[in-house]
């Protein structure tokens, strides 16, 4: 079984850890690579980051018109590759054919935006802003950059910083899921075909020994991280102590409110969609479903039928539905969160525990579950499950919703589904979540928009993505110049 390098200046090497973990396909338990992981990872972010710097120093000179160039050919190289990927995405991380399929073309998208950093960088000049003085603001690199990456999209959440960090002139670390490294170590194989410094990119494994090493080492400027709330805000603690800047995206707890308006057959697909997709793992899966006003039974029942037919299994295997969860840690907690929601009085309306999926009968499988009366004054209403559970509520009209959406502790998302403008416009401009949906179940930005986040969602200033990630990679600096001996002196 063999154990994946690191890629430091351009070349595949191995780590100066000798302990590893198993990477493992959740689907079966499949051994499919061991991944270094241990207190010597440290070091290899130490050299890592050395070339890194003197690579961001050749890099930064080069006109950025001339950067871009290898993010057409990237983009190519993605999609030439894109089955081979996609394969590789379901086997370590559960997803479906087409969930993973969707996944590399978002990390596409986000290079086709990163190609118009020329534009987006663009500063601001001032003629005469005073005789004979010009003032302008321009925006240069930052320097070394680093992102921590989690297990539940092992392509797409680098490309809402990789792409823009290069493009702006910086160079890039990447610390992947030790879940999910080969997806990473099969793009690091295209990256190495690019015409770019060695030691511009780089790839290293581990786990917390790692990313205390990316958080300490003086001379990375900036980190990108997407994970659970706990760890975003240690990575953006620690970080911005040591003079760095973070962007931090956390966890969630997403609400749909349904009004007695809505279609009740489009909501309903829509929001099993948003549920259940991606095994419920997923920073904008939809988690709790509002229901509003005397048409409750009709809703519920829509929901129930939409739901009861969908399929689960391995997920590269054709009319698969949903595939397993990450780890058998991972089904272990869900289903203690189902039973607790169970002994706190919640009805389970569908249980998806006691699943098997014949041909994979060790498989980290969940089917769909529903919790009806989950109890608004205990804490599963609240805690984000991060698994195929829906908590199905009920509220008296908009205003008690809305309160409720505003009263938790997360702000990554809030849907609403309605047929009525007035409530639509009421929604968006009281709803405390950084994405918004309008009868969308999934509210997730295209790349050139920021994905946004707030309250415990998220920890920083600038998100990932568009124009926020060209602000968070470069920094600003204003020039005023004066050339005396071009004006009269009578002026």
């Amino acid at each position: 079984m063999k154990t994946l390098k690191n890629y430091i200046n351009g070349a595949w090497v191995n780590s100066a850890s000798v302990d590893t973990i198993e990477v493992l396909n959740p689907a079966n338990q499949e051994v499919l690579a061991k991944v270094p992981y241990g207190k010597d990872t440290a070091k290899d972010v130490a050299v890592a980051t050395e070339t890194a710097f003197k690579a961001y120093k050749e890099w930064s000179k080069v006109p950025v018109m001339r950067r871009v160039q290898v993010l057409y050919k990237l983009k190519s190289l993605f999609e030439e590759n894109k089955a081979e990927i996609a394969k590789i995405i379901t086997n370590e991380s559960g997803k479906t054919k087409g969930e993973s399929f969707g996944e590399i073309q978002r990390a596409i998208e986000n290079i086709e935006v990163a190609c118009g950093t020329p534009m987006l960088m663009a500063g601001d000049v001032i003629e005469d802003i005073a005789t004979g003085i010009d003032e302008m603001m321009i925006r240069q690199p930052v320097g070394v950059t680093a992102c921590i990456t989690p297990f539940n999209f092992p392509s797409m959440i680098v490309f809402w910083f990789l792409p823009y960090a290069i493009a702006t002139g910086n160079s890039f670390i990447v610390k992947p899921s030790e879940k999910v490294p080969l997806t990473m170590i099969k793009i690091f194989e295209l990256l190495d075909q690019l015409d770019i410094p060695k030691g511009l990119i780089s790839l290293v494994h581990g786990g917390k020994e790692s990313v205390d090493a990316i958080l300490e080492h003086p001379t990375i400027k900036a980190i990108s991280f997407v994970g659970s709330t706990p760890v975003a805000r240690y990575i953006y603690s620690k970080g911005t102590a040591n003079g760095k800047r973070v962007q931090a995206q956390g966890g969630a707890k997403n609400p749909v409110i349904v009004l007695p308006d809505a279609d009740i057959e489009m909501s309903s697909n829509i929001i099993a969609d948003s549920v259940y997709g991606c095994a419920g793992q997923r920073c904008l899966a939809a988690s709790t479903i509002i229901t509003v006003g005397d048409e409750k039974r009709e809703i519920k029942d829509s929901i129930y039928e939409t739901v009861k037919s969908r399929t689960t299994g391995y997920g590269w295997d054709d009319n698969i539905s949903m595939g397993p969860v990450i780890t058998v840690e991972s089904k272990s907690r869900i289903t203690g969160l189902i039973q607790k929601g169970i002994d706190e009085g919640a009805t389970p309306l569908l249980d998806g525990r006691n699943t098997s999926v014949s041909g994979y009968e060790n498989g980290n499988f969940l089917s769909p579950t529903i919790l009806e009366n989950v109890a608004l004054d205990k804490d599963l209403i609240r805690t984000e499950i991060f698994g195929p559970v829906m908590s199905l509520i009920s509220m008296n009209n908009i205003e008690e919703a809305l309160q409720f959406v505003n009263s938790g502790n997360y702000g990554n998302m809030a849907c609403l589904f309605t047929s009525s403008g007035a409530s639509a416009r009421k929604f968006r401009n009281e709803a405390d979540a950084g994405n918004i949906g309008i009868n969308i179940g999934v509210a997730a930005p295209m790349a050139q928009f920021p994905f946004s986040g707030w309250k415990d969602s998220f920890f920083g200033d600038l998100h990932g993505q568009g124009k926020h990630a060209i602000e968070f990679f470069t920094q600003t600096k204003v020039v005023i110049e004066r050339w005396p001996n071009i004006w009269s002196r009578k002026f």
